[in-house]
């Protein structure tokens, strides 16, 4: 399981850019930073976006993606997949032939460049050798993790944007994680402001790492807003845990 991370950043900042998530250069986990950082001929191996949710930092680059794609004359399809909630805000509000054209009807609906693909929390879907499930998170608007799994038993998991959400941790029970990607947004002093918006900080962090049964075996740390950076690294330094880190974009993460 191969993993390049895109964006990994709470906030839109030069030298930070917002979260995605590639692996095995075709399946993207969230699309904040897609054409803004993958060149041509990356952009069109990708067939597959999870989405978490369906903040702009989240979803901005597919529709870029889908006019590159036609610009490029390729017969390309890409499968937009989530939660129905989640594709339905994208339909309303993003791809609505008002804030964008709605390629999912172009050039045609028959070879359209863009599609929806509803996936239901709690179900597995299988795709290219992995099992890749829709995990509910508390976030300000509906908003799922994804729990992917491949055929030789490693697993990782990524939260996306996420407030405490016990149910999560309940859901994965005694699963032994090989990676966990989760976001840690705030630093401790806006405690109050990340609960309010459905996000994390240091302190909060510890105590969803303590709704599971078995720590993973690395934990990485995702979704800081740049303003608060440092302050965030040192706060997740104080944890003490050996297994965690700050992501970086352009870092590559090898499940195996």
């Amino acid at each position: 399981m191969k993993i390049k991370v895109l964006g990994c950043s709470g906030a839109e900042f030069p030298g930070h850019n917002p979260p995605s998530f590639l692996l095995d250069g075709s399946i993207v986990f969230d699309a904040g930073s897609l054409t803004s950082v993958l060149p041509e001929r990356a952009q069109l191996k990708i067939k597959h976006i999870f989405i978490t949710h369906a903040h702009l930092d989240h979803v901005r680059d597919i529709t870029f993606l889908a006019d590159n794609i036609i610009v490029s004359g390729r017969q390309q399809q890409v499968s937009m997949i989530s939660i129905p909630s989640v594709l339905e805000t994208i339909r309303q509000n993003v791809l609505n032939d008002k804030l964008w054209p709605d390629f999912t009807i172009i050039p045609n609906y028959e070879s359209a460049v863009l599609n929806y693909r509803a996936a239901q929390e709690g179900k597995a879907i299988r795709l290219n050798g992995y099992r890749i499930t829709p995990v509910p998170v508390v976030h300000s608007v509906p908003a799922v993790g994804y729990l992917v799994e491949d055929g030789e038993g490693k697993s990782l998991f990524y939260t996306g944007d996420t407030g405490p959400t016990p149910g999560t941790w309940k859901y994965l029970g005694k699963r032994h994680l090989d990676a966990l990607i989760i976001e840690t947004s705030f630093p401790n002093k806006l405690a109050d402001l990340a609960v309010k918006t459905g996000h994390l900080t240091a302190s909060l962090l510890r105590g969803e790492l303590q709704g599971l049964k078995v720590l993973p075996k690395r934990i990485y740390i995702t979704h800081p807003k740049p303003q608060y950076q440092k302050i965030i690294e040192s706060e997740i330094r104080k944890l003490g845990l050996r297994n965690i880190s700050m992501l970086k974009d352009g870092q590559i993460l090898r499940i195996e």
